[in-house]
């Protein structure tokens, strides 16, 4: 049995199929939260079957990295992986793999190396535009920023201690539940920790464009953490109170224009807010769930199947 090559098309299969079934499934707005897991366990697949393809090809390619693979393995399981047949191919297959590896970590620093310079770049921003009070202590920790501007605006920014970034003109709009619901929007994505999904996201997306389900992700996460987000401020203060403080803040934008839509999130967050459809049953959403969970177990089933075939 040839289980590189098995894992290699089980990964192929998912990366092509899973971002068609997914983007054409209307539940993920019902439930951006399970979307998101499901997201991540289905690239977790693919991923675990190259790390599992490339683990057996350099096993039946070297003799010092068999050893290591199946040296707590019991006698006949290695016989078992028919690694032989692969001679022949195995070494440029894992080398190819590896360098996938190798550069999908390289895509992930990059990301949090540039993450990390664009929120020193903010950070200097806001000391200049919030410059301290005389006697003021420098840090930059405070939770609440807020900023003279004269376009309302809110955002949050990530790091090891987040800051919720307002300005005057927002303060100015948003009235009441509004600036409260907001805020929870902003402190969903930190408590949530979207920033991680979206450094991840981006280091798939941008070392291999051409991979569909990476491509996908990519662009799914940065809708899906929104909408989770409006999700955790509406449960607290309502879906129209938070429609209305996203109206505030984006229509002198020009978002709700006609044929805007399709170049802005917004309106489609605002009408899914006002004009919510219910959410899945309980049972569904367990099932959805427990089934995304297992998704990640099948390349290590087909990795482990022919070892306990011989073990039975």
């Amino acid at each position: 049995m040839l289980v590189p090559l098995a894992l290699l098309a089980l990964g192929a299969v998912a990366a092509a199929v899973a971002p068609r079934v997914l983007t054409r499934s209307s539940w993920p707005d019902r439930e951006p939260v399970l979307a998101l897991w499901v997201w991540q366990c289905v690239v977790a697949s693919v991923l675990l079957c190259c790390v599992l393809a490339m683990s057996l090809s350099a096993a039946a390619a070297w003799q010092a990295v068999r050893g290591h693979v199946f040296a707590p393995a019991p006698e006949g399981v290695m016989e078992a992986y028919q690694l032989g047949a692969l001679e022949t191919w195995a070494a440029p297959l894992a080398l190819l793999l590896a360098c996938g590896g190798a550069w999908t970590g390289a895509m992930l620093l990059r990301e949090i190396r540039d993450a990390r310079l664009r929120r020193r770049a903010r950070r200097a921003e806001l000391r200049d535009r919030a410059p301290r009070l005389p006697g003021e202590t420098p840090s930059d920790a405070e939770p609440l920023v807020v900023l003279e501007g004269e376009r309302p605006d809110a955002w949050w920014l990530p790091g090891s201690a987040p800051q919720l970034v307002i300005t005057t003109a927002a303060l100015r709009r948003l009235r009441g539940r509004q600036l409260d619901a907001v805020l929870e929007h902003e402190q969903g994505h930190a408590r949530a920790r979207h920033d991680w999904l979206l450094h991840c996201s981006g280091a798939l997306a941008s070392g291999f464009r051409r991979v569909p389900v990476f491509g996908a992700f990519h662009d799914q996460v940065h809708r899906l953490v929104e909408l989770a987000a409006d999700d955790v401020a509406s449960r607290r203060y309502g879906r129209v109170t938070i429609a209305l403080a996203l109206v505030e803040l984006n229509e002198e934008r020009g978002v709700f224009g006609p044929g805007s839509a399709a170049r802005s999130l917004v309106p489609q967050r605002v009408h899914r807010l006002l004009a919510p459809a219910p959410r899945l049953p309980i049972g569904r959403r367990l099932r959805t769930g427990v089934v995304a969970s297992l998704v990640p177990v099948v390349p290590l089933a087909v990795a482990f199947v022919p070892g306990l075939t011989a073990l039975g």
